[in-house]
């Protein structure tokens, strides 16, 4: 009743011939099951080691022997099913053009987004733990994976409070959200990264000072704070600026704090200017501020404040129409 004597030695039950049901196929089911077993427990044994080299070694050489590691899996899991179910160049060759046109049609996104992820990769585009901004997020990249980047999402500036989506926390430090970006966004929108071979950022702080105040001793007290909280990166920014002279036409910038004057109606508006790693800056902004606001006071220099001078009062009429209850009534006269 049951037996494998049906066209091409196929499994027959009750005279009923159950096409592509062979001992063949069968044999090939049991490898495909032990492939998709054995294959993914290496990887994943592979990557628990790289997780425990990772804590002695360099993180990032971890996080990128991890995803060498994804990728590898994947190739042999896809060759051993290709040798498995084909061994007949045609077949696979018309098979490979049946999927491959209907994968086109119907994974598009996922296409792109794979496709995103080797550009990632061969581009250099960022790295596991740059600072970048993709997608409209801002953050450090946590993980990478074939269709999507994780992201630990930062805060931003006031003047991009109003941006979508929105962050409450106004400066570049975490906001405690991990966002996920497809992989896709690249083709798309560009990608800011903060640290990619120039670890550094450019700040800014304004001070206002009143027009009759000591401008050239506000100057040096401001500037010789920018240069007591970021000389060792003024000293590493040389460097950085050299070797980014050396790969790319980069034209000349001078390194160090500066200052700036700006008229206003007001004030004086001193702006010093000063390069601060990519993590960490509101640190250092927060002890120059500190110095800036003590030293000036000492040197009995104030911040200026938007102010308003009353020119003229118009004159105010009252009339009375009745004599008030609550006023007094005249003293009596003496003697």
């Amino acid at each position: 009743m049951i037996d494998f004597a049906g066209r091409n030695n196929s499994l027959e039950i009750f005279g009923v011939n159950l096409v592509g049901v062979t001992a063949e196929n069968g044999r090939k089911v049991l490898i495909t099951a032990a492939v998709l077993v054995l294959v993914p427990l290496f990887g994943w044994t592979v990557s628990k080691l790289v997780q425990l080299t990772g804590r002695i070694t360099s993180r990032r050489v971890a996080f990128w022997t991890k995803q060498g590691t994804s990728l590898l899996v994947t190739i042999l899991i896809i060759l051993m099913l290709i040798s498995i179910w084909f061994d007949n160049p045609g077949r696979l060759a018309t098979f490979l053009g049946l999927i491959t046109a209907g994968i086109a049609i119907a994974m598009q996104r996922v296409i792109t987004s794979v496709a995103g992820y080797f550009l990632i990769l061969r581009g250099k585009v960022f790295n596991a733990g740059d600072r970048i901004v993709i997608g409209g997020v801002r953050g450090d990249v946590i993980d990478l994976s074939f269709l999507q980047t994780t992201v630990m999402e930062m805060g931003e500036a006031k003047g991009e409070q109003a941006d979508s989506p929105s962050v409450w926390v106004a400066s570049r430090q975490y906001t405690g959200r991990v966002v996920t970006v497809s992989n896709a966004v690249i083709f798309d929108q560009p990608v800011y990264n903060y640290t990619r071979e120039f670890p550094f950022i450019f700040e800014e702080i304004r001070v206002p000072i009143a027009y009759d105040s000591d401008w050239h001793k506000a100057e040096e007290i401001i500037l010789a704070a920018a240069k007591k909280h970021t000389l060792d990166c003024t000293r590493l920014e040389e460097e950085a600026i050299d070797e980014l002279k050396r790969r790319y036409f980069l034209g000349n910038e001078n390194p160090g704090p500066r200052t700036y004057w700006r008229l206003t109606d007001n004030w004086i508006e001193m702006s010093v200017r000063f390069v601060v790693p990519d993590h960490g800056s509101r640190g250092i902004k927060d002890a120059m501020s500190r110095d800036i606001i003590t030293n000036l006071k000492a040197a009995g220099i104030g911040i200026a404040s938007g102010t308003y001078q009353i020119v003229g009062v118009p004159k105010l009429q009252v009339e009375m129409t009745g004599e008030s209850a609550w006023l007094p009534s005249p003293a009596s006269p003496k003697g």
